[in-house]
């Protein structure tokens, strides 16, 4: 409904569905449906039901649970779990899956073992978590990472309570889980009629073995604080467009602070606000700036600046290509002939204008040239190699650069300005 967007794929969580059956089913993974939580008729919830099930994908219903978390007696009964749609399968092991956190997961899990013993199928539960990771240390950046990561969902770290009452074993946790923890092994003790379950902990409910695939913890820490200042950068942006709330922004801010880091201690932050500052060699005439920095794999770092001919995305990604392939800044990958051409198509549209070239409209001008340029040829031939590498520009990117680099695999921050006091960017 908040029509929430996905960071790395830069689409909406309805979306990110439709996406995880395919990716599922190019695996040979059967689907078995899609599981609509919190269902209130919504239109919106709805409309994307019957989206699914005109397409195949048969869909399930499951509504608010009455007294949850509180009256066990209503929550495990025909008028709580016993409302939601049950769910046929027919393998021994069913995975739950679903986009980003608080989706309704575990609530689906527990309808279904409700359902499941009702009918006289002894059905368990466990959970696959990757985060926290629950034998680092609680103060450990890769935890902090997790919560700034769920900083809109106020998601905290903690030592697991029970898991150290039970074994005398420290072990990291966070608030959602401990908390409901003893409701949900009430919960599973009056569905399977059982007096107690075999879990004694939450974290004992989880299958998780990340931390010990860490072979270098000094890499995993700096990658970590990194991710701190990826995602303030992200919340800024988001807190701009209307898209996050300051509660949640403050509590990224805090993280950074905390473990002593600064949006400046990204390498590409300073460059690409440099670049900004110098004036380009083709100034816009609405005299805007803007500046963007990419680090490559060596750790050297190229710029770009936005010019009237193209976006400042667009000219680092250029710069990029020719430092990798040792083409001379004096050689033009593109002519001005083709991106005025260009330019001039976009004014022809209706409503459209005369903008510069965004890095998607780049890279198309670059695949074509490179049929009749040895030297463009040769830079197009790099572009795998700038999947993994790191940018930041010093404004919101419109759609055409930031897919342009999500496509390229560029992992992108910008800071929270609007390249254009238009309202609409297309």
């Amino acid at each position: 409904e908040k029509r929430k967007v996905r960071a790395d794929f830069g689409i909406t969580y309805d979306a990110d569905a439709m996406k995880l059956i395919d990716d599922l089913r190019e695996r040979d993974l059967d689907v078995r449906g899609v599981v609509m939580t919190r269902f209130e008729e919504q239109p919106s919830a709805v409309s994307f039901l019957q989206r699914l099930e005109r397409r195949g994908v048969p869909t399930y219903r499951h509504y608010r649970t009455k007294g949850y978390p509180i009256d066990i007696d209503l929550v495990v009964s025909e008028d709580g779990y016993g409302r939601n749609d049950y769910i046929d399968t027919s393998k021994p092991l069913v995975v739950v899956t679903g986009p980003g956190p608080g989706s309704g997961k575990l609530a689906t899990c527990l309808s279904q073992l409700y359902h499941d013993h009702r009918r006289g199928t002894s059905s368990g539960y466990a959970k696959f978590e990757t985060f926290p990771i629950w034998n680092l240390p609680l103060k450990h950046p890769v935890n902090a990472a997790y919560e700034a990561a769920t900083a809109d969902l106020g998601d905290f770290n903690l030592v697991d309570p029970y898991h150290l009452e039970a074994y005398g074993e420290t072990a990291v946790n966070y608030n959602r889980d401990v908390d409901a923890f003893p409701l949900l092994k009430r919960i599973l003790e009056r569905i399977t009629g059982a007096e107690s379950v075999f879990y004694r902990s939450p974290t004992e409910m989880g299958v998780n073995r990340a931390g010990f695939g860490i072979v270098d913890d000094t890499i995993v820490r700096e990658a970590s604080l990194q991710e701190l200042i990826r995602r303030y950068f992200r919340y800024r942006c988001e807190y701009a467009m209307g898209l996050a709330d300051e509660s949640t922004l403050q509590r990224s801010k805090l993280l950074m602070e905390e473990y002593g880091i600064a949006p400046e201690d990204r390498p590409v932050v300073l460059p690409a606000r440099e670049a900004a500052s110098r004036e380009p060699s083709h100034p816009c005439p609405d005299g805007l700036r803007a500046g963007a920095a990419l680090r490559l794999s060596g750790g050297e770092i190229v710029t770009g600046r936005r010019s009237e001919l193209m976006s400042a995305p667009a000219a680092a990604v250029i710069n990029a290509l020719k430092k990798l392939s040792g083409i001379p800044d004096v050689i033009h990958l593109l002519t001005r002939e083709t991106i005025e051409s260009i330019r001039t198509m976009k004014e022809t549209y209706p409503g459209g204008k005369g903008s510069c070239l965004n890095l998607e409209e780049v890279l198309i001008a670059l695949a074509i040239s490179a049929t009749t340029s040895p030297a463009t040829a040769e830079a197009v031939g790099r572009l795998p190699e700038l999947e993994g590498m790191e940018a930041h520009l010093t404004h919101i990117p419109a759609p055409g650069d930031e897919e342009g680099l999500r496509k390229l695999g560029v992992g992108l921050t910008s800071e929270p300005e609007f390249i254009s006091p238009d309202l609409y960017i297309p």
